[in-house]
């Protein structure tokens, strides 16, 4: 071939391969996991950043002049400001339809049926009106990336995620009383669905039906509950006509746990569990993860310790347990963490635990906290199932879990919340430092101390007066009628301070009556027998109006009824999330929680709104 026609060939080559180059389509999906080479991953944040400006779904009425201006910002712009602290983050790209499609589009899934959602994982914003969070700042960009680029080299590399993961439950259907009168279910005082359907939201895309659990969203808000004088926790019952059917009531079943103060609690010893793997480099895992862990330290007492566990390609012991008056040593260990590599939480598991069963006893709080995107795919120990058979020994011997969750785009949302479950803990997801302080600062002595372990609850209705009722959430925590008294049978933990809500849906036969009996069985932190106590739910705790009842009641059942039309329940069709934001509004109290829900609500409905219009076309 002569020279004049190679070169014409190269020529043509070159330029196929630079349009390809340039093409949407050849760019990284948002789940893709973390390039081993840090200009390839800063090209990917770019072009993802290019896709979802000029793609995304117009944004809601409600959005803020911040988010307003996102899409002005230019690709190079991107890039800088992904290596500045989370506080400069004006222009956090929305999810495209594409990207992201729209729940009412796909098809639904059946019963705990695993869901995959890919979503860009941009650093979120801290509030619905578009304030930037404002941590303090993580390690200056060149040098994570230098680290990170000298840890995959050293470090098997990590294969690519398919997206973010949740388990799919059908909503609970109404149940006839004269067939079965009881209603059976253990607590939960879990709030990650709520974060992370709101990092959704936020980022201008509705959350997948399975991403939303009601009594996460419910239990996510205080609720101005009298705590118990004795005992482990009081009951609050009460019922209002419903805003949405004019046949109806809804009920709230709440349970308020005991207050101990920081000075009152027991020492506590945790065993802080970091995922340092490669896809946690992106500035709202790692890092963020980071600063949360030096929160929960600072806010620790003198006769806590703390000890520092990490997992990638292989684990490593980074610090024994420590006083936690010593925040020196603390940070400094803290400060080395750096990402890259594989994810083996299985090995990282055992080796922290084997840290916390050392100091467990009824003395004390002994508790592994795993800081992670949950994607686990290298080790021994894969699945959730696998992991808690091996430690189960150290969950009898009194060690209990939190699982944190950090991130999008590889979420791991059913390994989170199954891990925490099963490993008498809680599950939080934190999405901004002002989430971070919520739940290592604010909540930190009810995230460390159980008051009461394995709490089922038990609503018994009167077939004379209720003819037909539902449980609005808790399907993933539903629990055999005649397991109630089983003391056998795992349930829900309580930490101090921590409320639980419940809201029914029921219809009445008009008698005037007592509606039923509540119970509740529990057993105490270290116990083995559980104590039942019952209360009855009477007539005079109906209200003859919804505005006559309590401004709790009216926002919790604003909240239920929200991600009920979010998870696209069959029970809540029809429903208006117009009456929703009304009731949450006039619900407030005060609460700067509950006035970021309400904003919540209003961009939810307009993307609703663009939802049906794009299924109508």
């Amino acid at each position: 071939m002569s020279s004049t026609k190679l070169n014409r060939r190269l020529t043509r080559w070159g330029s196929a391969a630079l349009a390809l180059s340039l093409a949407p389509a050849c760019s990284y999906a948002p789940g893709t996991r973390a390039s081993a080479d840090p200009a390839q991953s800063v090209a990917w944040q770019s072009q993802t950043r290019e896709a979802s400006k000029s793609e995304a779904a117009p944004a809601p009425e409600e959005a803020g002049p911040a988010q307003a201006s996102a899409g002005a910002v230019s690709a190079d712009d991107s890039v800088r400001e992904k290596s500045k602290d989370f506080d400069a983050k004006a222009d956090v790209a929305r999810a495209s339809p594409r990207k992201v499609p729209a729940p009412a589009a796909a098809p639904k899934p059946s019963l705990a049926m695993p869901v995959t959602a890919e979503m860009a994982p941009e650093p979120e914003m801290d509030n619905a009106a578009g304030a930037p969070s404002t941590p303090p700042p993580p390690p200056a960009p060149a040098k994570r990336m230098a680290a990170g680029a000298v840890a995959v080299q050293t470090q098997p590399a990590e294969p690519p995620s398919q997206g973010n993961s949740f388990t799919h439950h059908a909503a609970n259907a109404f149940t006839e009383t004269a067939t079965d009168r009881f209603s059976t279910f253990a607590v939960d005082v879990d709030t990650a669905s709520y974060a992370v359907s709101r990092r959704y939201l936020n980022q201008g895309a509705l959350p997948p039906h399975a991403a939303v659990r009601v009594e996460e969203f419910v239990n996510y808000f205080k609720y101005r509950y009298t705590p118990p004088e004795q005992g482990a926790f009081t009951v609050h019952l009460e019922g209002a006509p419903s805003p949405f059917n004019a046949n109806r009531h809804f009920v709230r079943v709440g349970v308020q746990g005991k207050v101990v103060s920081r000075s009152q609690r027991k020492p506590a010893h945790l065993v802080f569990l970091v995922d340092t793997s490669g896809s946690m480099s992106q500035p709202d895992k790692l890092p963020l993860a980071k600063e949360a862990m030096k929160l929960a330290v600072k806010n620790l007492n003198e006769n806590d310790t703390v000890a520092l566990v990490t997992y990638a390609g292989s684990t490593r012991d980074v610090l024994s347990p420590t006083p936690a008056t010593n925040l020196e040593a603390i940070y400094k260990a803290i400060d080395t963490l750096e990402s890259g590599g594989g994810t083996a939480m299985g090995s990282g598991m055992q080796m922290a635990y084997k840290h916390a069963v050392k100091k467990a006893s009824g003395n004390a709080v002994s508790r592994v906290v795993v800081l992670t995107d949950g994607d686990a795919n290298i080790g021994p120990n894969v699945s959730a199932d696998s992991m808690l058979n091996s430690i189960q020994g150290y969950v009898k011997e009194g060690v209990t879990l939190s699982t944190i969750g950090f991130g999008m785009g590889n979420y791991r949302d059913d390994l989170m919340e199954k891990l925490a479950n099963k490993g008498n803990g809680n599950c939080f997801y934190i999405d901004s430092y002002k989430e971070a302080r919520k739940v290592f600062e604010t909540q930190l002595t009810g995230t460390l101390e159980v008051i009461a372990k394995d709490v089922k609850i038990q609503v018994e209705f009167d077939p004379k007066v209720v003819s037909r009722y539902r449980l609005v959430g808790y399907e993933n925590r539903d629990i055999a009628d005649k397991d109630f008294r089983d003391d056998k049978v795992d349930a829900g933990e309580i930490g101090a301070g921590h409320s639980v809500t419940a809201v029914y849906e029921v219809e009445q036969t008009g008698e005037k009556a007592p509606l039923g009996t509540v119970r509740i069985r529990a057993k105490a932190p270290n116990g083995t027998e559980a104590a039942e106590q019952a209360f009855p739910f009477e007539q005079k705790m109906m209200r003859a109006t919804l505005d006559g009842a309590s401004p709790d009641f009216r926002f919790a059942v604003a909240v239920a009824a929200t991600a009920d039309v979010l998870r696209g329940s069959p029970s809540a069709q029809g429903w208006n999330l117009a009456t929703a934001q009304k009731l949450a509004e006039g619900a407030i109290d005060g609460q700067s929680d509950r006035e970021e829900f309400a904003k919540l609500v209003v961009r939810a409905r307009g993307l609703l709104g663009n939802s049906m219009a794009r299924e109508a076309r």
